[in-house]
């Protein structure tokens, strides 16, 4: 029989919109956050923009590696890079596109089609991620399978722009 689950959480705010800056507790860690440089606010720590884009990427990285195990795909790890796309800042701000883009370690280069269908069923089950379908374009963008371990593809964190590595103006 199904049943309902509470999760909780704990945040401190001081300060008024950009200007201000916070701390989530959750599960025995501190999380700074504060809204990101590129709009405006003090970029310590995290922001909201990636604590959604972190969500979702944790939901559908466990997901996918279920639906690879399931498929009988090999798999040794999965890294996730997400990507969220911020319109109409700063009047009519949104959150218009969210992709993941999975690379497969100790996978088979020569099934990635195989790979390719996985990573989409697993955007299809990953339950945060429908939570924000339909309010946000959420798509599965380039998957990658590596014999050997993957390389990282974010930029190095001299080229991120201030307010998190994950913030730029378009």
């Amino acid at each position: 029989m199904p049943e309902d689950l509470t999760f909780h959480i704990a945040a401190s705010w001081t300060g008024s919109g950009r200007e201000g800056h916070g701390t989530i507790r959750s599960g025995g860690l501190e999380i700074p956050y504060a809204a990101p440089t590129s709009m405006g606010g003090q970029g310590t720590g995290t922001s909201p923009e990636e604590l959604l884009l972190a969500a979702v990427t944790a939901c559908y990285s466990g997901t996918l590696f279920r639906v690879l195990q399931q498929r009988g795909l090999p798999a040794e790890r999965l890294d996730i890079r997400t990507t969220g796309l911020v319109t109409g800042y700063p009047r009519e701000t949104r959150f218009q596109r969210l992709a993941v883009h999975p690379t497969v370690a100790g996978g088979d280069p020569g099934r990635l089609e195989d790979y390719r269908a996985a990573a989409e069923t697993a955007r299809g089950r990953c339950f945060i991620g429908g939570t924000v379908q339909g309010s946000i374009d959420y798509v599965v963008g380039e998957v990658s399978v590596a014999q050997g371990e993957p390389t990282a593809t974010f930029p190095p964190p001299a080229a991120a722009p201030s307010g998190g590595p994950a913030a730029s103006r378009r």
